[in-house]
Parts: C-alpha cells; structure tokens; sequence
C-alpha cells in the first residue's frame, strides 16, 4: 500500500496582509509547522487602509475568526459596496452604487435587468441601478449588513480595515497556529539543480530552505521575477493609472458602510472610513499630471480637513506575472500583480489564488502535475478584472479633460471586453455574453448592469421615448415595497469595539 504524499515545508518571503493571509491558509490545509514565514522589518508595506470584496468575509469564516475578535483590532468598518461619483456628465446619471449583491436583490434584479434591456433599446424607463438594491439602500441610511433576527436575508458585504493591523493580527493567529516568524532580510535567493529555489540566504548568513517558496516581497518580485526571471506583463496601455498620493484625515463619527470612488481631472479619489481615520487617496496617470498638481488637487479636495497632513506618495506597478506558479514558487500579492484599487480587488485575488493552488497542488500529489491549467485559470481571472476596471474608463460619460478623453478613445482592448460592449449597445443577451467572454465570470451580469446603466449608457435623452403598451416597464412601487419592508429589518452601521 502506497503512502500517501507528504505537504510539503513553505517558506513564504513577505508579510503584510498578502503573505500572512497565504500562511494562514496554508496551515490550515497542511500544518503551521510546515509554513514559515520571512519579513524584514525594515520593509515596510504599501497598505495605506484597504477596502475588501465579500471574499475576506469568506476566508475570516474559512479559518474560523469573528468578526467581534478582528474588525475591532484592525479599524474596520463595514463596506456594502462602492458609490461613484462624477464618473458621467450624463444628467441623472452623475453618481451611483454598485452593491454586492445579496439574497434580497434575487426578487428586485429581475426588474432591474428588464428595465436596462428597454433602456437600452431607447425606452425611457427607470433604469438608474440605486433604485433596485437593498445595499444601495442600506448604505444610503447608513444602516450595517446584520438584520434583525426575524429577517434571514442579509446582504453581501465587505470590509475596509487598516492593512498594517490587520497584517499583525494574522501574523498572530499564525503563530497561533504554529507558524513560524522570521525577522530577516533576504540577500539573496539560491536555486537548485532543477532550476527552483533551494533556499533564501540572508544577510548575515543564515540560510532558510524549504521545499515550496511564497514570493510575498511586494512589486520587487525578489524570488518569481528577479531570480526566476518570470515575465511581467503590464496593463498600462489599458490601465493607465501609475501613481497616488494619500492623505488621510479625522474619522468621522457616523458613516455609510461604503467605499467613495469620485472621479478627479487625472484619475479618481477614495474616501474610505476606518473607525480611526478617513482613508483618502487619489489614484492618477503621470502621463496627465504631476505629483505635485495631483497633491494640491486633492488637498483641494479635502479642504482644511488635510490641510496640515504630510501626503504620501506612492508609485504603482500594474500588470501582473505571466506565470504565478512557476517552479517550485507561487507568487502572492503584489510580487504577483497590481489592478489599480478601484475595485478593490487586492486582497481577493490573494485568497483566490492561494486557494485554487492549494487544491491544485493536493490533487497533484504536491507536484506541479497542475501546474499549466492553475496559471491559466489565475490569468484568466485577473485578467477578466482587469478588463471590468478597463471598462469603467472606456465607458465613462466624462470628456472634460485630456485623461477621460483618452480613455475614452482607448482602442487596446480585450476581446471579451469587446464582446462585451458590442453586445450591450447591440441588445443581446448580457448573461450569454459574459458567459462566453469571460468563463471565469470574475464579475456578475448584474454587475456589468450596474456599471453601465449607472454611467447612463443609453442612448440620448432627446432620443429616448415611452414603451409600447406590449413592452412595460417593471413596477418599480413593488421592487420600493420590497426594499422599504427589507430596509426596517437593519440599523446603524456602527463599529464593533
């Protein structure tokens, strides 16, 4: 009788939250004593205070840890989504919600979806997607995720937290669970016979082996693209965003459980609320404005709230590599890629990828039997990310400046982003359409709607006209039935402490 295959011993380089959420996960399936875990703390990390897709409620579930014992640890609030504003010059349409959506969206989407496909074809209908989602609703009144105990449906959510705590509180949980924490820093990394990594040596000397490396070391890519030489493939000709600059500013007492993304001359800012600071940041191109203009424009902005804050200035690498699992290493976080944070989608592309690796590599018996169909199936994912944030940019009703003129004229685009548009401005079925452009389905039909009807990407108001008494517009009094009734089952948002 055959043994059965050994986890192998990991040694991940980096922490931060992408490398003690990867270490997490890895204990989890294999054993902490297996993981070991090297940071330098003269490293420090990007995290400026960090929002999260409903995937980080996942992973907290997965390894077991309340939200009353880490929301308070790290600042966090609750998140139901992401209002735009200023992203269309279209009149009604200058800002909307895009919700996670959630159970209670499965009676008022339908509605939602009729009415875009007549608005679409030139019907002036109700097709503005604030109208149609608890979330929208929920954010709007300020009301938190947790309903009443009488009401089982509560919606999708997320998180915005600060990164720098919540990578210590992992880093803790971690330990907990047997992992090993290493204060070093790596000089160099030694390869092996077969063309992987044998071992990291740090300054000093010291030498760590292991069997399976995490590359955690941030846009440096220290093991995957300096050592491996794994290529990197950039989205800047669809991304044009490179550079932000932050500031943060008081908290503010009460809050909306939601990430702002409002749109600026080169880029857009978030407004993100923690429960001891606002996040704010501005997202820009280098190409369209400088440092210091996109600074003074964000000060701006802020308004004497920030006027005696020292900014921060970050620079972004965004693209991704052409292979996270090359060898014998996985790459994770930002050594894997970067998609601008606009829909913040950093943390869930980590869970994600350590995920699918782990149960690619069990079921090839910890070899890389998985190795090509895992690579392709993480591409195709991010890529499909990358094409859905490309798409707010493209699509954008803005043209007030070079930078959302050029955006908009962009022609380096996707084909299933292509197939995308056509099919939207041609009336096809949208479900069909992300289907087949996108297999991977990293965003929902309904999530394709609400960007585009929220931008008001329908044809020209002076060319809309009634329906025909055999295409009717949904109820819209039954779908504000249903979210008035749903809307007095929650309360304030609050914090947990």
């Amino acid at each position: 009788m055959s043994q059965a295959p050994t986890p192998p011993n990991i040694v991940v380089l980096g922490g931060g939250s992408a490398g003690w959420i990867t270490a997490c996960l890895m204990a989890r399936a294999w054993g902490g004593h297996r993981v070991t875990v090297v940071e330098s703390p003269a490293i420090g990390i990007i995290g400026v205070g960090e929002g999260s897709t409903p995937q980080l409620k996942a992973f907290f579930d997965l390894i077991g840890i309340a939200e009353a014992d880490w929301m308070p640890a790290c600042d966090a609030t609750y998140k139901l989504g992401i209002r735009f504003t200023g992203w269309s010059e279209r009149p009604d349409y200058e800002s909307y919600f895009h919700p996670f959506p959630g159970p209670t969206d499965l009676h008022t989407e339908p509605a939602f979806l009729h009415n875009c496909a007549l608005a679409r074809r030139g019907f002036d209908v109700p097709a503005h997607p604030d109208a149609f989602f608890l979330a929208s609703r929920l954010a709007a009144e300020g009301k938190g995720p947790q309903a009443g105990e009488t009401f089982p449906f509560a919606p999708s959510y997320g998180y915005h937290f600060d990164a720098h705590k919540l990578g210590a509180f992992l880093r803790e949980h971690a330990a907990a669970q047997g992992v090993t924490h290493l204060e070093r820093r790596v000089a160099e990394v030694e390869r092996n016979s077969e063309g992987g990594v044998a071992a990291l040596l740090c300054e000093g000397g010291e030498r760590i082996g292991g069997e399976l490396f995490v590359d955690c070391s941030g846009f440096a890519g220290v093991i995957a693209q300096q050592a491996l030489g794994q290529r990197f493939v950039s989205f800047a000709d669809t991304l044009f965003n490179d550079r932000a600059v932050v500031i943060p500013t008081q908290c503010c007492p009460s809050y909306r459980p939601q990430t702002e993304a409002i749109a600026m001359a080169a880029g857009w800012r978030w407004v993100i609320p923690l429960t001891s600071r606002t996040g704010n940041g501005y997202v820009y191109s280098s190409r369209h404005i400088s440092a210091e203009a996109a600074e003074q424009e964000l000060r701006a902005a802020l308004g004497p709230s920030g006027s005696d804050i020292e900014a921060r200035h970050l620079q972004m690498k965004v693209g991704r590599v052409e292979e996270s699992w090359s060898h014998n290493c996985l790459s994770a976080g930002l050594a894997q890629g970067f998609l601008e944070p606009l829909e913040a989608t950093a943390l869930h592309i980590v869970i994600a990828t350590a995920l699918e690796f782990i149960s690619a590599f069990e079921a090839g018996g910890f070899t890389n039997q998985h190795q090509r169909r895992f690579n392709t199936s993480i591409a195709e994912r991010i890529d499909g990310i990358r094409d859905y944030i490309t798409a707010h940019y493209r699509l954008s009703q803005r043209s007030d400046t070079d930078y959302w003129r050029e955006n908009a004229a962009n022609q380096n685009l996707s084909d299933g982003l292509k197939s995308m548009m056509t099919a939207w401005f041609t009336h096809q079925d949208i479900a069909a359409a992300n289907e087949q452009a996108f297999p991977m389905r990293p965003y929902s039909t309904a999530s394709w709607h609400c960007l585009l009807a929220g931008y008001g990407t329908f044809p020209a108001p002076e060319k809309m006209q009634a329906p025909p008494a055999n295409l009717r517009a949904s109820d819209l009094a039954e779908v504000e039935r249903i979210l008035t009734a749903s809307a007095l089952n929650f309360t304030a948002a609050g914090v947990l402490a």
